[in-house]
């Protein structure tokens, strides 16, 4: 019984390692350079520009300038931009991940991270 215990508990060890390792090395602090020259591993740093609100109050020209060229969009509604982060890895069939910046005004108003 007690062998049996130690096995579930290394599984939930080994289980709770790979998450957080998996979790972790899909995200990473924002850099511009890195931003720029690698364009498919965008989706590490997604997270960190929504959180730290880096683009809030900026103009479209200023995301411009720091995110380079946004891509077409079909969305309709707000004044925005499209930028392409690439597809994480999953177990199952990754799905294109894009971030969204809503302007009013010609100000960042709001980022969001889609994932499509």
């Amino acid at each position: 019984m007690a062998k049996k215990i130690q096995i579930i508990l290394a599984v939930l060890a080994l289980a709770g390692a790979i998450s957080y390792f998996l979790i972790d090395a899909n995200e990473k602090q924002f850099d511009e350079t890195q931003w720029h020259i690698r364009p498919l591993t965008r989706y590490k740093m997604a997270k960190d520009i929504v959180s730290s609100n880096i683009l809030l109050g900026k103009s479209q020209d200023e995301v411009e300038d720091l995110l380079g060229k946004a891509v077409p969009s079909n969305l309709e509604g707000r004044d925005h931009l499209v930028f392409d982060l690439g597809k994480a890895p999953s177990f199952f069939e990754a799905a294109a991940e894009s971030l969204v910046v809503i302007f009013e005004e010609d100000k960042v108003v709001k980022v969001l991270h889609s994932r499509r």
